[in-house]
């Protein structure tokens, strides 16, 4: 198969990596691609929202499967275009993309189709949603409707923070169009992870399960990140319950999706709240997470790209999905100043040291070759540490004892990734 990739992080680069192995690959693409990429195909320098040039370049290319990789190609329309130019896409259409474009939309297909959830409002403008914090207390969340890269939702533990958070979204445009509307939830309380399934109409077949990090800094503190390390899989949250997560929060979706018409091709990512009452659906992404992605496909045994195929071709039924028993995590590296204005141009040496060590992988994410041909940060998250293990605890010490091989001297990244999954084992060891 000639296979076109798009994306530049690191979840792309650990797709390609996955993508690479297979047997039935002929030549992989990817569109742009980052230096991690360039070793296991050909970049292409198209940028990922420019939907005409993927679907030109796919064409001349002779590709038999387009694999999107972020959220903002299939928003969008790249499924769409490439199934009009009679190209395979293990992705969804525009309509079903909404599942991440709009977090009111999201609601109200899990309205509809009795998914269980936070209860919500949706204001347009910034003085009723104030009013309603108000009134409301907190803690409470808000989310910008639209695409926000992220960084679109605010944990609000005080009103004060929940009125900053409002005019920052919708006086002060900080997220552009996607904060001129925003959605305002109740804060669920629980364990917070990430399900993972692939799907095709309405059937899914799980993938897996990981726990992200999405807070800055230790303890879980500072502001929200695009994610800063995940566990998979996440403790207390064995492969039954995941299997009975998508009963409850999955295949209902994908049959409420059929019914109005848009059903639902692609890889679907739940992120779930884990309460007393039950796991409830956070939101749902249409697209493998990053880093989640990175931890997961470094356990996946069977083969990505013919699972990725009967995706586009809806013929789920017979994929073949295998995991090791190993659990593994990722921890990311990011330049000083994330998740605001980063460093750049830092050269980063010792990659090479630093993955020859047992069970350890490294993906690029905000990388690029300077014109001497140094590898340098040109991102906020930049590098993805990652290992697998027997246990967690053996995982989590290949990764952080190959970050000191690594030379980069704007690089910031936590020290406690996995630390609350470990105790919740050492708690309770039947997890």
């Amino acid at each position: 198969m000639r296979v076109l990739l798009v994306g530049s992080g690191g979840r792309e680069h650990a797709m390609a990596a996955a993508i690479a192995r297979s047997p039935a690959l002929e030549a992989l693409f990817i569109a742009p691609g980052n230096p991690g990429t360039a070793a296991l195909g050909t970049n292409v320098a198209i940028a990922v929202d420019d939907v005409p040039a993927l679907v030109a370049f796919a064409k001349a290319e002779r590709i038999d499967l387009v694999v999107p990789g972020p959220e903002a190609p299939l928003v969008a329309g790249l499924a769409d275009a490439c199934r009009d130019a009679g190209i395979p896409c293990a992705g969804p259409s525009r309509a079903a993309a909404e599942l991440e474009g709009s977090k009111s939309f999201t609601k109200e297909v899990c309205d509809a189709a009795s998914i269980p959830t936070a209860r919500w409002e949706r204001f347009d403008a910034a003085a009723p949603a104030l009013d309603f914090v108000r009134r409301r207390g907190a803690p409470i969340v808000i989310k910008a409707d639209g695409l926000a890269a992220g960084k679109g939702v605010v944990v609000a533990m005080t009103v004060a923070e929940a009125e900053e958070a409002i005019r920052s979204m919708m006086d002060d445009a900080a997220l552009g169009a996607a904060g001129q509307s925003v959605v305002i939830e109740e804060c669920l309380m629980g364990d917070e992870v990430s399900l993972f399934a692939f799907c095709a109409d309405e059937t899914a077949v799980l993938i897996g399960a990981a726990q992200d990090h999405k807070r800055i800094g230790e303890g879980d503190t500072g502001p929200n990140t695009g994610g800063m390390g995940a566990v998979s899989p996440p403790a207390g949250f064995d492969r039954a319950r995941q299997e009975a997560a998508l009963d409850l929060l999955v295949r209902p979706m994908l049959a409420e999706m059929a019914r109005r018409g848009t059903p639902f091709r692609g890889v679907i990512f739940a992120g779930l709240m884990l309460t007393a009452d039950g796991p409830k659906l956070i939101e749902y992404n249409v697209r493998f997470g990053d880093p989640e992605a990175q931890a997961l496909l470094i356990r996946l045994q069977s083969d990505l790209l013919p699972a990725l195929a009967s995706v586009a071709a809806g013929t789920l039924d017979a994929a073949d999905i295998r995991f090791s028993d190993d659990h593994s995590i990722s921890i990311v590296l990011a330049a000083r100043g994330y998740p605001g204005k980063p460093a750049a141009g830092g050269v980063i040496t010792g990659l090479e040291q630093a993955e020859a060590q047992p069970g350890v992988h490294i993906f690029h994410a905000g990388t690029k070759r300077n014109d001497q041909g140094q590898l340098v940060a040109a991102g906020g998250r930049v590098l993805t540490v990652c290992a697998t293990g027997a246990t967690l605890g053996e995982a989590r010490s290949r990764a952080y004892n190959a970050i000191p091989a690594i030379h980069w001297e704007d690089a910031i990244w936590r020290r406690d990734i996995g630390d609350r999954a470990l105790r919740a084992a050492t708690e309770n060891p039947s997890h």
